[in-house]
């Protein structure tokens, strides 16, 4: 996504782990990668907004996206498996 220097992946790292311990905090559930993947993103946006390689970040963002309710499909066939194996 972009090349980072070691200040940058410091940057990186100590933004994601506030935006973790805040969201920690107020009890609500964040992907540790999505926070350091945006983060990345940030760092390189903060160089030069062309520096992102914004056609990967677009990958990820759809990724991301679709993530919720794939998972929910997969929970719910599997919860239905289950179910009828066992009881």
């Amino acid at each position: 996504m972009i090349r980072l220097q070691p200040i940058g992946g410091f940057a990186a790292e100590t933004a994601a782990a506030i935006v973790i311990q805040v969201m920690t905090a107020f009890g609500a559930p964040v992907s540790t990668t999505h926070v350091i993947s945006t983060s990345i993103m940030g760092v390189g946006a903060s160089k030069r907004f062309s520096a992102v390689r914004w056609a990967l970040a677009k990958t990820i963002v759809g990724a991301w996206i679709l993530t919720i309710p794939v998972t929910m499909v997969l929970g719910a066939i599997i919860t239905f498996l289950i179910k009828s194996v066992v009881g």
